[in-house]
């Protein structure tokens, strides 16, 4: 249930100096009912937003925005909501520091995605270490019914959400077989600002990034499960692009006996109808016509589009990580969460060329 209607609420980002923390401070300062009170980044700490990320120093609302330790958010006052930026791993043990100054925390992170403990040691060890106080309600606004009432929320990782978007008609309706195979391709943010691969060898590349044990294949299975109630058998690779934001899913499955062209083609359109982020691509004739990154980077839209042939079904959909698959379907949840707009302050239209 909605908390509020049209206030300003009072909001902080935890671990805003990497890509994921830069790409909601850029969402909330064009955002009509929020107020930046508290943005944290420990080696940061005493720095300007605009030196740590140059590309939004122009704003008028960034000069006097400096980052600070998170052991100081205590003296900005509670705060509405705490947005949990920090790399996989670290929020776990700061937790307890956030969850004691935030009425919601909302997490951007994998580290509480998933409820299997065998899955969450395997892929999040720091996590199985550092248990929370309370349950983590996994939110996927389009899916879910109604916001949670739980305080602490997990948002979906990108390639996750990705290919729930594109799968997820397909098993509401029980069309295909369980076995599913799903190709997924992101841009060089999807491994976050630390990452150490050399420019000159990811320009031009294309290469694998996974093929096996990604840890977006369990949480893949468990949302699926969750929104329809269906066990899938899923074979999950991914490979990197030479981009730097966006994601390709590519699903291939089976067609029970009897489903028809059409039968698919009404399930994505009743999935997804009065969705204002999630577009479905209804009668792709040319390559152009298809989900691609140069439709959905700079937005915080998901395009869908299927294909099917001879009992087959190959599902596509594209997003941008930062966006659609991080930052903003957080301010996306905010805005539901507490009563605003649903699409306040929220791109709709692509950055291209």
């Amino acid at each position: 249930m909605a908390e509020t209607s049209h206030e300003t609420i009072r909001v902080a980002v935890i671990g805003a100096s990497g890509y994921t923390g830069g790409e909601m401070i850029r969402l909330l300062l064009e955002h009509p009912h929020v107020e930046l009170a508290f943005l944290s980044a420990e080696r940061s700490a005493g720095a300007t937003i605009g030196s740590v990320h140059p590309w939004l120093r122009n704003h008028p609302k960034a000069a006097g925005l400096k980052f600070r330790p998170l052991a100081q958010l205590a003296d900005s006052g509670t705060v509405d909501i705490a947005f949990g930026c920090l790399p996989t791993g670290a929020l776990p043990e700061q937790l307890p520091l956030i969850a004691e100054h935030a009425k919601r925390v909302v997490n951007l992170g994998g580290d509480f995605r998933l409820r299997d403990g065998a899955e969450i040691l395997t892929h999040y060890p720091r996590t199985a270490a550092n248990p929370p106080s309370e349950d983590f309600a996994y939110y996927i606004p389009e899916l879910s019914d109604g916001v949670p009432e739980s305080r602490f929320i997990s948002l979906p990782g990108c390639m996750a959400v990705t290919s729930v978007y594109a799968l997820f008609p397909l098993f509401a309706r029980s069309l295909v077989a369980d076995r599913v195979v799903v190709d997924a391709k992101t841009g060089s943010t999807g491994g976050g600002r630390g990452g150490n691969e050399p420019p000159a060898e990811r320009s031009g590349n294309f290469r694998v990034h996974k093929l096996y044990g990604h840890r977006h294949a369990p949480e893949v299975q468990q949302a699926i499960a969750d929104y329809t109630g269906a066990a899938m058998d899923l074979r999950f690779a991914t490979h990197s692009l030479d981009v730097a934001r966006g994601i390709m899913v590519t699903a291939y499955t089976e067609l029970r006996p009897g489903v028809s062209a059409l039968d698919v083609k009404r399930a994505y359109a009743k999935a997804y109808v009065g969705k204002p982020f999630v577009r479905v691509r209804p009668a792709p004739k040319v390559p152009q016509d298809f989900p691609m990154l140069k439709a959905v980077v700079g937005s915080n839209v998901a395009e869908v589009a299927i294909a099917v042939r001879d009992g087959q079904c190959v599902a596509v959909a594209a997003l941008d990580n930062l966006i659609k698959g991080a930052a903003g379907q957080a301010v996306q949840a905010m805005n539901l969460i507490f009563g605003f707009d649903e699409t306040a302050g929220l791109p709709t239209t692509a950055v291209s060329p």
